[in-house]
């Protein structure tokens, strides 16, 4: 007799997942170790071209304000017309707006020049993340956000390394130089192939007289609704820390190069910790993660001002960045949970946005409530993130915490002679004359059916059977 059961297989990682990770990681460190490279020179080479500090502070927040206002655009776009696309225009835009800089201008149109970079460099962040969501099985995409992120992180620690060193007496070589990593970003992202699902995704929307369908509505799920609450609490103490960070260490007396090691110090465990935080996503209770990292940026925020020893100051801020290492790769995670192939760039888009929008606004605050009270920022900030830690805990209450493996499960009986069954996601079988067709149930993927011919609305998953024959 034949004894028929379930069995299921893990999907394992493809060579074109790894390959599109390491890719995206050059690509995106590149980027930002360019964008970032100019920064800390930059209000003093306003200056030097005859602007006002007020003008400084403009072509600064212009690179903000830019993401705030196309992110959500640029992810709509990266859905309809694909994520690569998307990426090298954004590649393109970056290093065209900082050969710009090159030229002899008023130092006005230094906030237009700014504000194109800051739409550049989002564009190509929010397609890239959002490759990532569509073309990565969710079992995995912990570790392959902490890849992303992680180098993000990294080039934006080394990036105002190098711009301090130059200086603002160079400020040319840096445009030049910011300019041409952003087009040697774009060799590897050229390389990178399109999985097979986005080109089922725009001809499932083409009509047979060419015209192309709208992209369906978002659907808005409990993960999602969390995952921007949480953003947006990440971004109101991003902007605390952007202005008063530094502040707060010239008050207690801090050396130049005790400040410059403060951030290197928050930096530096993103790096070191993208695999085991890219793991801890993709193995443990996401929610966990990520309401403990709000929880530990909550208690250090609000002790920051009353600490006066520099040093601890210092090492609180690496630790603190622990939690953060830990909370943003599960909270990309849970961001795209059971989304879509086709909705990914809008959800990162809206992701991006919530978190600069609140990171402008703090930023833009910040700095006048600490010259009122040296801690009204910090302790503001923390209370907000408390109250966004118990609304996005509620929003999660429901929502699974681990990530399970995209699996089927399948029984196969015997069919009659000269007829070969379907299988379906119920494990059920039913007779067929047709060649086998497997339906899967998950994240919209499309699958290549016997015939070679690609179909929508499946998804990668892996098909067992055991088989004990007595």
């Amino acid at each position: 007799m034949i004894r028929r059961g379930p069995a299921t297989t893990p999907v394992p990682q493809s060579d074109a997942s790894v390959t599109l990770i390491r890719t995206l990681t050059v690509t995106v460190f590149l980027l930002w170790l360019g964008s970032t490279s100019i920064i800390p020179m930059l209000p003093v080479y306003i200056r030097q071209l005859g602007g006002s500090d007020t003008l400084a502070g403009l072509v600064m927040a212009s690179f903000f304000a830019a993401g705030v206002i196309f992110q959500y655009p640029v992810g709509k776009l990266a859905d309809r017309i694909g994520r690569k696309p998307v990426l090298l225009a954004g590649l393109v835009v970056y290093a065209a707006a900082s050969f710009a800089f090159l030229a002899p201008i008023p130092a006005d149109v230094a906030i237009l020049l700014r504000g194109l970079q800051g739409v550049g460099a989002g564009g190509a962040a929010i397609a890239s993340l959002a490759m990532v969501s569509g073309a990565v099985a969710e079992e995995r995409r912990g570790r392959a956000f902490a890849s992303i992120i992680s180098a993000e992180i990294a080039g934006m620690a080394v990036g105002p390394l190098i711009g301090s060193i130059v200086g603002a007496h160079h400020m040319w070589i840096m445009f030049l130089a910011s300019g041409v990593i952003a087009c040697i970003a774009a060799v590897p992202a050229v390389r990178i192939v399109a999985p097979p699902q986005e080109k089922a995704m725009r001809l499932a929307r083409t009509n047979a007289d060419g015209t192309v369908n709208g992209l369906s509505a978002l659907r808005w799920r409990p993960s999602m609704t969390g995952a921007l609450v949480a953003s947006a609490a990440l971004g109101l103490t991003t902007g605390v820390y952007d202005i008063c960070w530094t502040l707060l260490l010239l008050s207690r007396g801090a050396a130049s190069w005790q400040i410059g090691v403060s951030w290197t110090l928050f930096a530096v465990p993103f790096v070191i910790a993208s695999r085991p935080s890219g793991w801890l996503a993709d193995h443990m209770d996401r929610r966990l993660l990520v309401l403990g990292g709000l929880g530990i940026a909550m208690v250090f925020c609000a002790s920051y001002p009353f600490i006066h020893w520099v040093p601890a100051l210092m090492v609180l801020g690496g630790t603190e960045a622990l939690g953060f290492a830990a909370a943003m790769p599960a909270l990309q995670s849970l961001l795209t949970e059971g989304s879509e192939p086709s909705e990914v760039g809008r959800i990162q888009g809206m992701f991006g946005t919530t978190q600069t929008a609140l990171t402008a606004v703090s930023a833009a605050v910040a700095g006048a409530a600490f010259a009122f009270a040296s801690w009204l920022p910090f302790v503001s900030a923390a209370v907000l993130t408390a109250c966004a830690l118990v609304v996005t805990a509620v929003v999660w209450r429901r929502v699974p915490g681990h990530v399970h493996a995209e699996v089927l499960t399948v029984d196969v009986a015997s069919p009659p002679t000269g007829v070969q069954p379907i299988i379906t996601p119920t494990g059920a079988t039913q007779p067929a004359t047709a060649p086998p067709t497997v339906t899967r149930a998950a994240t919209t993927q499309p699958a290549i059916t016997p015939t070679g011919v690609a179909q929508a609305g499946v998804t990668q998953a892996a098909v067992g059977v055991n088989v004990e024959v007595q």
